[in-house]
């Protein structure tokens, strides 16, 4: 079931940011043609372009980066991706650690489930007026629901990542080189006996642990060519050469 609401999450996320980024280039692509269709003297060109009315469409985009910005902030806690600052927190006794993470989760779960209590308020009251939006006309409290639901599943998710951490002792973290379902193609493929695969953040991590280990200062190859050392070892400048 959680599987289900994680996979629901990302894909209205993903569906809102895809669809308000297509509409708001569509309607500034509209816009300059219609510029210069009216500079160049195309009055036919114009003439269609005017007849299409997308003086609607900064609304629409508004209204879904609210909403996109509400259950993105839910993903953020299921993923651990929120900026935070725990220098102080850190440097705690574990105990004592413990005891404030879960407090700060239970806090962040108290004020959603707040937010979210007065949106179905404030929603239920709009519901029973005739106000809509200046452009699309659409009933306000619609656009409205986006406080409640955001805020509840925000409060579910800060639940949910407290009951974790007070039985695992572990936050979520969010890796920058994680891309689902890589760990399954490892596994085949260590099943198969083939080559593991390396990809992009791995082979990162791993440039970067290397040179770590040296201090900062890595062989640096010429150009045009790999280096390759010589069998008997490093020549000395003083060497005769014949």
């Amino acid at each position: 079931m959680l599987r289900i609401l994680d996979h629901l999450e990302e894909w209205l996320i993903t569906l809102l940011i895809g669809a308000a980024t297509l509409l708001i280039f569509t309607a500034v692509l509209h816009r300059y043609s219609m510029d210069l269709s009216n500079a160049w003297g195309w009055d036919a060109v114009y003439d269609w372009l005017f007849r299409i009315n997308l003086s609607w469409a900064q609304e629409l985009c508004i209204y879904m980066f609210v909403w996109m910005a509400k259950f993105g902030a839910a993903y953020g806690v299921r993923t651990g991706i929120h900026v935070g600052v725990d220098v102080l927190i850190n440097n705690l006794r574990e105990g004592l650690r413990s005891k404030f993470v879960l407090f700060g989760l239970l806090a962040g779960a108290l004020f959603t489930g707040l937010v979210g209590s007065f949106g179905v308020n404030f929603v239920w009251h709009l519901s029973h007026t005739d106000a809509t939006s200046p452009d699309l006309e659409l009933p306000v409290w619609i656009v409205y629901l986006a406080i409640p639901l955001g805020s509840y599943l925000m409060c579910f998710r800060f639940l949910e990542v407290a009951w974790s951490f007070y039985r695992t002792g572990e936050l979520p973290r969010h890796e920058h080189a994680y891309v689902e379902g890589l760990e399954e193609e490892v596994e085949q493929a260590q099943t198969a006996g083939r080559q593991e695969p390396v990809y992009l953040g791995e082979a990162i991590t791993l440039a970067e642990e290397r040179e770590h280990m040296h201090g900062g200062h890595l062989e640096h190859h010429p150009p045009g060519g790999t280096h390759e050392p010589d069998a008997g070892g490093a020549r000395k400048g003083g060497e005769d050469r014949s």
